[in-house]
């Protein structure tokens, strides 16, 4: 292990670590993600991951994905750098779950519930999901298209913004640098005033990467202001934009040469809650925007391009959803959502800067509209079981009206223990890509589906000290009507003859062992009937956290196997072991310094094809908080 450190901690840092501990497990036990009102969950029977905002900053990433991956099993994050993920030909930052990804849409990102996704292409951008917002993540494996439809059909994770609680001025800087002249920063304010409270934070960060033409850059901010009118109500307004320049390599043997990107990406929303003992909800408005200019680059640089690429996305809704205890032990869920999804994708010419002919349907524009109404019904029947049902109707202009059930039962044989059982459908409408833009759009596709089914374990013995919490997932996934480009008429074509059946593993284990030490371990095995790249056949983490006074340090080490890089009759695999580390020193009570490495056993590896990863990289930084 990574660890000696000056021993002897005093006696108030011990009991902090006491207060921490002792709370730990009340907080991991609501959610909010699988319910849409804060719930424990020990009473809902699908699977939620929760990782909180210490844990996110841990280890002093910039985005969300990277503590993401290692901590949620059957979740995977495709990667090509250092940092930046890009978009277009070559990117990175796709989300798979559990063998369904999440780069044409099929997992779905919320922000406090709101959808995340492009109006034209439909699926999430992965550089937006920056870590200066999140007061924690919550991923629900396997489908909630009950409720949160279309894009859900894999799972979702729920990005739960920050917000301050108690009266008082927060503020926190944070700088590093590290290998590739790689630089991140970022400042956040956090006020509150009786019942007043804002949120304001911005980030900076850029690399050069670790090959030519790689470089990145990125600029971000968020901003979110609350006023509790009572006890009962109050209401908040939120923004974030990201905005982000980066440069496409190519693959090693086939170099790219001004394959530029400049994307911005951001969402506005306002939300007004009320909150009561037999009943709360909200009514929410929110907008989606995105500018996307891309060069998409040549192989030859004496010929450069003469075009740009333009897309103008956007996707405003309307969100509410009340939530009633009717009798003793019930919970029902009743709401509706509204979505206006448009947007514009053209090309320009470089040279004078007009709009050139655009190989797509109905000139470039495409508008949809969407409304469901659902119902989710819980009842606890004794102590020692729920049942759970739900359902949503789903209306689309296009592609017509489906309907969404799930059903579940939560079974309670000790107070420490559950079993689940779940079944439930999944779904996603085809976006403007597929039915309206380039020569294989095919306005005539239908809806993708699948059902989900799984069972679970979960269990938090009884320890003399200490706590220790695990669990196991099965699952089994079949789904048809999958989206391919596939040759009708001699011409490329989209059409609904794709199909998935995974079925798999997870196992994941908590253990704090004291003040000092705490452990914590995941892996999934997945098995494919239809192979898909960046589903890896077995992902396995442990990772290991140590406090002591000033010091604390975590040490993780990641083992991925059976990595698909290319499918069908080049069929590449890729499998490796990845070990990082941090270690964070309080040098007063206001100044931490930190450092960590990634990569640390400099394996060589890939997952996307031809974009080798880099080897071993350290950054290092100072964090002031006051």
């Amino acid at each position: 292990m990574l660890f000696s450190f000056v021993v002897g901690c005093t006696n108030m840092q011990a009991q902090t670590d006491s207060l921490i501990f002792s709370t730990t497990h009340e907080i991991r036990e609501v959610v909010v993600t699988g319910t849409r009102n804060a719930t424990d969950v020990r009473h809902l029977p699908m699977t939620v991951t929760v990782i909180s905002r210490d844990k996110l900053t841990e280890q002093n990433q910039v985005n969300v994905l990277p503590t993401v991956m290692q901590q949620v099993p059957g979740l995977f994050v495709t990667g090509r750098s250092m940092m930046g993920y890009g978009v277009s030909t070559g990117a990175a930052g796709g989300i798979n779950m559990r063998g369904i990804t999440g780069g044409s849409g099929q997992l779905l990102v919320l922000i406090d519930g709101h959808p995340q996704y492009q109006g034209v292409y439909g699926h999430p951008i992965s550089d937006s999901y920056q870590t200066l917002m999140a007061d924690r993540v919550e991923v629900l494996r396997g489908p909630a298209s009950v409720l949160y439809g279309s894009n859900a059909m894999g799972g979702v994770m729920n990005i739960v913004t920050r917000a301050m609680h108690h009266d008082g001025v927060k503020t926190n800087l944070n700088v590093g640098a590290g290998s590739y002249g790689t630089v991140q920063a970022e400042a956040s304010n956090q006020v509150r005033s009786g019942k007043l409270s804002t949120t304001v934070a911005a980030q900076y960060a850029r690399t050069d990467n670790h090959r030519p033409r790689m470089g990145f850059e990125q600029y971000g901010g968020y901003f979110k202001v609350g006023y509790d009118f009572s006890a009962h109500w109050k209401a908040y307004f939120d923004a974030n934009v990201t905005h982000f320049n980066a440069s496409y390599p190519g693959t090693t043997s086939k170099p790219m040469f001004e394959a530029n990107q400049w994307i911005t990406r951001g969402v506005v929303s306002a939300a007004l809650e009320n909150h009561y003992d037999n009943t709360s909800g909200a009514i929410s408005v929110y907008s989606n925007f995105g500018r996307h200019k891309i060069d998409d680059g040549t192989t030859d640089p004496a010929s450069p391009t003469v075009r740009y690429f333009r897309s103008q996305d956007a996707l405003t809704g309307v969100s509410w959803y009340q939530s009633a205890r009717l009798f003793e032990g019930n919970r029902l869920t009743v709401g509706v959502d509204y979505q206006h999804i448009y947007g514009k994708a053209f090309y320009t010419s470089k040279a004078t800067g007009e709009v050139l002919d655009t190989p797509n349907k109905q000139s470039g524009r495409s508008n949809r509209d969407e409304v469901a109404g659902y119902v989710d019904f819980r009842q606890d029947l004794l102590q020692w079981l729920t049942i759970d049902a739900g359902l949503r109707v789903d209306h689309h202009n296009i592609t017509g009206t489906e309907l969404i059930p799930q059903a579940g039962i939560v079974l309670r044989p000790m107070a420490t223990g559950e079993i689940k059982a779940m079944a439930s459908k999944g779904f996603r409408n085809p976006t403007m890509r597929e039915m309206f833009l380039y020569p294989p759009s095919n306005t005539d596709l239908e809806p993708e589906r699948l059902w989900n089914y799984e069972l679970s374990w979960r269990h938090s013995p009884e320890l003399s000290s200490g706590y220790f919490e695990y669990g196991l997932n099965l699952f089994y996934i079949k789904g048809d009507n999958m989206i391919q480009t596939m040759p009708v008429d001699g011409k490329p074509r989209n059409v609904n003859t794709g199909e998935i059946e995974n079925h798999g593993l997870e196992l994941e284990a908590t253990w704090h062992y004291d003040n000092h030490w705490s452990f914590n371990s995941n892996h999934s095995f997945l098995h494919m009937e239809n192979k898909v790249l960046a589903a890896p056949e077995y992902k396995g983490y442990i990772g290991a956290n140590y406090r002591c006074g000033r010091w604390m340090a975590n040490v993780g080490m990641q083992y991925i196997d059976g990595l698909y890089t290319s499918v069908g009759e080049e069929e590449t695999k890729e499998n490796f072991s990845l070990l990082s580390a941090a270690v964070t020193f309080k040098a007063t009570n206001a100044v931490r310094l930190w450092v960590r490495g990634e990569n640390l056993l400099a394996e060589k590896y890939e997952i996307n094809l031809g974009y080798p990863m880099p080897r071993a990289t350290f950054m290092a930084g100072v964090n002031v908080e006051f």
